[in-house]
C-alpha cells in the first residue's frame, strides 16, 4: 500500500518501536540537538526511513518536513497520531534544519542546520520538537574536538581534548541515563559539530587515545574544561557545588596567550534589571553593586546589589548567565568604574573549573604530552582502558 506525503511513502511491515541499532563496539551517545523545534526538514541523498511508535515504517526519497498537530504529527502535511519517531537507514548522512518559530513551509533558513549521521530520534514535547541524534562515542568524540578546538593546535592538545570530551560524555551518559538524551549539542555541554569535514590532526587524536577514559576509583570522572583560567583553576566546590578531589583546582601559568586573557565589558543599570526581571528577581531601581565575597582562587564568589526595594545576593556563576557570557567571560572581575553604566575589568573565559583549553595549548607546544596534561588538570584520576572503566553510578 501506497501513501502519498508530497514524496512517496511506503508501508511496510509492521514493527516495535526500539532504540536504533548500532555497533556494539562502543557504547552510543543520545546528543541533543534541539529540544523546541517547531519544525523539521530532514534530507538525504541516501534513501531512508520513519518508524514510527504504532509500528508503521515509511520509506523516504528525498526530504521530509516534520510538524507538531495536536497530540500527534505532520509528516509533510499528512497528519499521523504518533508523537514519536525514528529516522534511519541512510548509509550517508542527513542534513537536518531546525526552525524554532512557528513558521509555514518550507521552513526559512534561520534556525540551526546540522550535518549528521543517524539515527535520529524526534520525540513531541509541550515545548516543541525534541531532536536527538543517537551516535557511536568515537564518532561523537571527533565531533567534539572539531568544535571545540583549533584543528591547528597542536596534537597532543588534540589528544588531550579527545580524552576530556570521551570522559565527560561517558560521565553525563550515566547520570542521565533516565533523560531523554545524554547530553546537548551546545555549550551547555561540549559543542558538537555534527558530522562535518573534520581535519586529519583531529581524525588522528581521536585514534590515537581511542578509547581512554580519565578514571577516579574506576569510573569516568566529570572532566569538566573551559577556555582560559588567567591563573589557578577553580574548585568545583565554588561552582556546582560538587566536592570532588579531582577538581580543587592547580596552578596554570600556560595561558597567557589567549585571547581573552583580559577583558573589559560594560552594560547599564536599566539592562541589568530588564534581565534580572527575566529571570524572576524582585528587583527595583538599582543604585550599586559590588563584589561580595570570593572563592580561594580569588574569583567573585557573591555579589550585592542594593536596590530600591531591598538588596540581592547574587552568585557570580549566575550574575555571568543573567548578564551573559559573551559579557562578563569568567567571575574573575572587578568594578572599575559606576555611572551610566558598569564597567567591568577581568580576567579569563568559562568557569574555571578542570582543564584550561589555552593553557593545554601552551603545554603541548612546551613539550608536554597528553597524558601529562591530563594529570596536571585532572589530579588524582588514572587514564584507563574503556574495556576497564565502570560505566554505572557511584553508590
Amino acid at each position: 500500500m501506497e501513501h502519498r506525503i508530497g514524496i512517496m511513502l511506503l508501508f511496510v511491515s509492521w514493527v516495535m518501536l526500539s532504540s536504533p541499532v548500532v555497533e556494539a563496539a562502543e557504547p552510543a551517545i543520545r546528543v541533543g540537538l534541539a529540544d523546541a523545534a517547531q519544525v523539521l526538514s530532514i534530507q538525504s541523498s541516501d534513501s531512508f526511513f520513519l518508524r514510527l511508535a504504532s509500528g508503521k515504517r515509511f520509506h523516504i526519497s528525498g526530504r521530509v518536513t516534520i510538524r507538531m498537530q495536536g497530540a500527534g504529527l505532520l509528516l509533510n502535511d499528512r497528519p499521523v497520531a504518533d508523537s514519536h519517531l525514528w529516522v534511519e537507514g541512510s548509509a550517508g548522512t542527513y542534513q537536518v534544519r531546525v526552525e524554532t518559530k512557528r513558521e509555514t513551509s518550507p521552513p526559512s533558513n534561520s534556525g540551526p542546520e546540522w550535518v549528521v549521521r543517524g539515527p535520529l530520534e524526534i520525540q513531541s514535547n509541550p515545548s516543541g520538537l525534541a531532536l536527538i541524534n543517537w551516535i557511536d562515542l568515537e564518532e561523537y568524540v571527533a565531533g567534539v574536538v572539531s568544535g571545540e578546538v583549533g584543528a591547528k593546535w597542536p596534537l597532543e592538545a588534540l589528544k588531550a581534548q579527545a580524552v576530556a570530551a570521551r570522559t565527560y560524555v561517558l560521565y553525563k551518559k550515566i547520570e542521565n541515563q533516565l533523560q531523554s538524551f545524554d547530553v546537548v549539542a551546545g555549550v551547555q555541554d561540549q559543542v558538537y559539530h555534527g558530522h562535518s569535514v573534520r581535519a586529519e590532526s583531529v581524525l588522528q587524536a581521536v585514534a590515537a587515545t581511542r578509547g581512554q577514559v580519565v578514571t577516579y576509583e574506576n569510573r569516568p570522572i566529570f572532566a569538566a574544561y573551559s577556555s582560559t583560567a588567567a591563573g589557578p583553576t577553580e574548585d568545583a566546590l565554588y561552582v556546582w557545588a560538587l566536592d570532588l578531589p579531582y577538581l580543587k583546582g592547580v596552578d596554570c601559568p600556560f595561558d597567557e596567550q589567549a585571547p581573552r586573557y583580559d577583558w573589559r565589558a560594560s552594560f547599564s543599570f536599566d539592562f541589568l534589571e530588564q534581565q534580572l526581571v527575566k529571570e524572576g528577581y524582585d528587583v527595583g531601581k538599582i543604585a550599586t553593586f559590588t563584589p561580595y565575597t570570593f572563592t580561594p582562587s580569588g574569583r567573585v564568589d557573591r555579589v550585592r546589589l542594593l536596590h530600591s526595594r531591598g538588596e540581592i545576593i547574587l552568585r557570580g556563576q549566575d550574575l555571568r548567565r543573567v548578564v551573559g557570557y559573551s559579557k562578563i567571560f569568567s567571575t574573575q572581575f572587578s568594578i572599575e568604574s559606576l555611572g551610566q553604566e558598569v564597567v567591568v575589568v577581568g580576567h579569563g573565559a568559562g568557569h574555571a573549573v578542570g582543564m584550561c583549553q589555552w593553557g593545554m595549548r601552551e603545554m603541548a607546544e612546551l613539550g608536554y604530552d597528553y597524558q601529562s596534561i591530563i594529570r596536571h588538570y585532572y589530579p588524582h584520576t588514572i587514564l584507563l582502558p574503556l574495556d576497564r572503566v565502570l560505566l554505572t553510578a557511584a553508590d
